[in-house]
């Protein structure tokens, strides 16, 4: 008699059975969509990523460069001598510089043409910092030089030579002074950027500046001192310079790191910035959904081998063991592949944006790396190994009783570690902790809700199909999706979330790109013309109707600086933000009108025309000051004080092209202030008798001498070329959401083949025939596809309002049809995924599938 007792464990390491399982399911196809899932969230991470992080490390390499120097104190007055005397004390390099605008004009017997200049003088040793780059005439191939204008010369931007109609070599008028023209300026580094840089620089040598009789006690001038040295005695120069700066307590002086480009690119880039990585985070998102999916299909198929093991003697440990390894180094070398994609891919945005960004951009660091590597592996510790691991519970049992054995839900305690693993990496990546947080708190609230609104379908469509009336391939479907409603819930949740990062995106660049592109439409004005005086103002509506000019905008303009809030005197330092401290410390450019500007929506109070003692602010002003609804306001207006009270906050697009103003008085006149004009329109292109917009512009200013006459023709062909980049980049990287997106609704429509496979099987024995079993497929497929559409649609509506008002700042314009239309795109989707899923399950011969299903 023998005693009964366990079989001896199988003599066989964790990573031998591991690796040999890896290579076997590898061969059999069963690793494919798990290795897809991963690949494609990390390649799409990854490549955002990598351009970023180069970007960045671009930025940090040329800051210095980008302001001329390791330091600047910028003013509205010569700095005090006592910085300069401190920066050489310390052995710092310095150099100053003074910026204004100003009209640059040709002779009369050269045309007599004139042209508003940004005039900069400048001394030897500049630039500190960077390279400026000069030719030798238009179209010459230019070169480095550290030298500055020689003395009664000029070096210019090409651009003036075209407006001019001059050549190198010929004279330029500025002031009372004649200068011969040298060179053309090609890279100017610290160009930097505000209103003024978009005119065509004049480069001057410093001692030719006092003859030229430009600068007076009232010109608007603008100082910079750089110093450049070792970096110890440079962050010595700043603390004492920030100290000195405080204790002077004198307006329009400050210190700089690194000045803003120009505020439209800027703002354009900072978007198309926040969508990449939006795009990658829901290809995350999605690709984390499959993961999950796939993975309890892999465990479901392996149930059946795992019990064989464990009655062959193989530890529940052991096996564990073996999983783990297997989808660790599956997850290893997906997400290797997926970095090597992304690091390819990246190079990509590079061409794609070409001319934004340089092509010498440093290699990027080992962080993108680490992070889709992290990634990767998180996804398939977090939503494949879960499901995986309950095979090492799988009793020997099963071998003779196929219902034993079963698997169950993943546990709060696993499920919810991995979720929030997950999490912070997708945090970590957004790079932006609002963008993250809408992303993932509004995938993690959908979830729930098309879990719960699925599971009400369910009770619904039981409860309200009478059997007895309704067609019976309709019955055959209810009966079907009815008789498994944990299936049928994840089925519709997982498909309902893949179709919610497809709708999301594809409403989300629809309104995206259509507010970059409505921000600079075709007719945008490209000439802006201040200094217009009151007694000129119908003479100068007249010339522009004229020449054929109908649209423009013309708005009274008003110089004022706020001297007090509520009363209380106001001084740069009551304020933490250096861009509040700037505001305050400078000049407003003030309006009124009694009607508010149809481009300035109201966003909070009441505009009341022509009502006295009252202010409308532009609300990220008011944001950035801290003032409210009520608020008194006193500017000081030419030496005279006018005070009112805030009444209305206005929304304002400053990348719109378009003239605004920070505060605005809601009266048609406002008595006893010093007023011009400034007026934004396009220019014609023949206008009439004057050759062109080049002709209109020298007819103006010949009629308006005293005009400043600004062109933005050139900006805003630079932003439109921008606009086409950017948009091109990020519907490259679409594509990769897109995949994500079909991989899950794959996954979905896919998971339960082998259930349908022994339904049909058995259906198709008892006399079911192929068409009606084909209708009962489609009935089921429609039904949930139908039902996932709709509810995918009416969450990425509130999710897309979201992240269009907090992240994007763009107005959201949903369509009402979106829903309905998101319902049909479901229901063609899951169709068309269920013929390519599931195409196999009424070919496959009912003999061959009974017989699976009993072995």
């Amino acid at each position: 008699m023998t005693n009964s007792s366990s079989p001896a464990p199988l003599p066989i390491r964790f990573w031998t059975l591991g690796w040999s399982s890896l290579v076997r399911d590898w061969r059999a196809g069963e690793l494919r969509l798990l290795m897809l899932a991963v690949t494609l969230a990390v390649a799409a991470l990854t490549a955002v990523g990598f351009f970023a992080d180069r970007l960045q490390g671009g930025l940090q390499r040329d800051a210095r460069a980008l302001i001329g120097g390791d330091a600047v104190v910028r003013s509205d007055n010569a700095p005090p001598v006592a910085i300069e005397a401190k920066a050489r004390e310390l052995g710092l390099s310095v150099v100053q510089t003074l910026t204004f605008p100003t009209m640059g004009r040709a002779r009369d017997e050269d045309g007599g043409a004139a042209r508003l200049v940004a005039l900069k003088a400048v001394g030897e040793g500049y630039p500190l910092r960077g390279s400026l780059r000069v030719a030798e005439a238009l179209g010459a191939i230019d070169a480095t030089t550290r030298e500055i204008p020689a003395p009664g010369t000029a070096w210019v931007d090409g651009a003036l030579l075209a407006a001019l109609d001059l050549k190198v070599g010929q004279a330029l008028l500025l002031g009372d002074s004649s200068f011969t023209i040298a060179r053309l300026i090609v890279a100017e580094p610290d160009r930097g950027g505000g209103f003024m840089s978009f005119a065509p620089r004049v480069m001057l040598n410093n001692a030719d500046l006092p003859a030229t009789g430009l600068v007076q006690p009232a010109s608007r001038l603008s100082y910079r001192l750089a110093v450049a040295g070792d970096d110890g005695r440079v962050g010595q120069f700043t603390r004492w310079a920030k100290q000195a700066i405080e204790q002077r307590d004198v307006r329009g002086l400050r210190l700089e790191a690194l000045e803003s480009g120009q505020p439209e690119m800027q703002r354009t880039l900072g978007r198309a910035e926040q969508f990449l990585n939006l795009v990658a985070l829901l290809a995350a998102l999605l690709c984390a959904v499959a993961v999950a999916i796939a993975a309890r299909g892999f465990a479901q198929r392996h149930l059946d081998d795992c019990a064989m093991l464990r009655v062959l003697g193989l530890s529940q440990g052991t096996m564990a063991r073996a999983y783990t390894f297997e989808f660790a180094l599956t997850g290893l070398i997906a997400s290797a592949l997926g970095v090597a994609i992304g690091y390819a891919v990246h190079h990509v945005f590079v061409v794609l944006l070409a001319g934004l960004v340089e092509a010498s951009l440093p290699a990027p660091g080992l962080t993108p790396v680490l992070l889709g590597l992290g990634m990767g592996l998180t996804l398939m510790m977090a939503f494949g190994l879960p499901p995986v691991l309950q095979l090492a519970q799988v009793p020997p049992l099963r071998v003779i009783r196929r219902d034993v054995g079963q698997l169950k839900p993943a546990t709060l305690v696993v499920l919810g570690v991995g979720l929030v693993g997950f999490a912070v990496l997708l945090m970590a990546a957004s790079r932006d902790l609002l963008l993250g947080g809408i992303a993932v708190g509004g995938f993690a609230g959908a979830v729930l809700l098309f879990a719960l609104a699925s599971l009400a379908a369910v009770r619904v469509l039981r409860a309200s199909v009478n059997e007895n009336t309704a067609p019976r391939a309709l019955v055959m479907a209810t009966r079907q999706f009815t008789a498994r409603p944990a299936y049928a819930v994840v089925q519709i949740s997982a498909l309902a979330v893949g179709l919610l990062a497809l709708v999301l995106l594809v409403l989300l660049r629809t309104d995206l790109i259509s507010s970059w592109r409505n921000a600079t439409p075709p007719d945008v004005p490209n000439r802006f013309v201040i200094n217009v005086q009151p007694e000129q103002s119908d003479a100068f509506q007249t010339a522009l109707r004229t020449a054929g000019v109908q649209r423009y905008d013309w708005f009274p303009m008003i110089r004022g600086r706020l001297v007090s809030i509520n009363g209380k005197t106001v001084n740069p330092e009551d304020f933490e933000g250096d861009r509040a401290q700037r505001l305050v410390d400078r000049e407003f450019n003030l309006s009124n009108m009694a009607s508010a500007p149809e481009h300035n929506p109201i966003v909070a109070g009441q505009w009341t025309e022509n009502e006295a003692d009252a202010l409308s602010v532009e609300e990220g002003l008011a944001e950035e000051l801290g003032l409210k609804l009520g608020d008194r306001l006193a500017f000081d207006i030419a030496g005279q004080v006018t005070e009112g009270r805030i009444t209305s906050l206005r929304k304002v697009d400053w990348g719109s092209m378009r003239v605004n103003f920070f505060v605005v008085f809601p009266l048609a006149e406002v008595p006893n202030v010093p007023v011009s004009y400034i007026s934004a329109f396009r220019a014609p292109d023949t206008a009439n008798g004057h050759g062109g917009a080049n002709g209109f512009d020298n007819a103006l200013v010949r009629e308006f001498p005293n005009i400043t006459n600004v062109d933005m023709t050139q900006t805003i062909a630079q932003v439109q070329r921008v606009l086409g980049q950017v948009i091109g980049a990020v519907e490259f990287l679409f594509a990769f959401t897109l995949a994500a997106g079909l991989v899950v609704l794959l996954t979905a429509i896919t998971a339960t083949r082998g259930e349908r496979e022994r339904e049909f099987a058995i259906l198709r024995a008892v006399g079911a025939g192929s068409g009606l079993l084909r209708n009962v497929q489609r009935i089921e497929l429609l039904g949930v596809g139908l039902l996932a559409g709709f509810l995918a649609s009416v969450v990425a509506v509130a999710v897309g309002w979201a992240l269009a008002r907090y992240v994007f700042q763009f107005a959201w314009t949903a369509s009402p049809w979106v829903p309905l239309a998101g319902a049909l795109a479901g229901a063609l989707l899951a169709l068309m995924a269920g013929w390519w899923g599931l195409r196999s399950v009424l070919r496959t011969p009912v003999v061959e599938t009974l017989r699976k299903a009993a072995e």
